[in-house]
């Protein structure tokens, strides 16, 4: 009878071998950014302006919608005659 014929060692052998590389470098830190009284001024303000055309946006909107609302109100009462 023929009997399979197992390995010597249980494992198999790995089929990548690891070698050692090199450490990484030291990550460089970002150059620091010097921040004076006009910069923070003049996002604040650019951010103020920002927010003031967005709300004149949305007023806009709203404004708009409501006009249509009553103007479709209004033709479909006159239709109706």
């Amino acid at each position: 009878m023929f009997l399979p014929k197992y390995p010597d060692s249980p494992t198999p052998p790995p089929a990548h071998t690891h070698t050692p590389t090199e450490p990484a470098p030291a990550r460089r830190s970002l150059p620091s950014v010097s921040v004076d009284q006009k910069t923070v001024v003049a996002l604040v303000v650019g951010g103020v302006v920002l927010t003031a055309l967005l709300a004149a946006v949305a007023v806009t909107a709203i404004s708009v919608a409501v006009a249509a609302v009553v103007l479709r109100s209004i033709l479909r009462d006159h239709n109706r005659r």
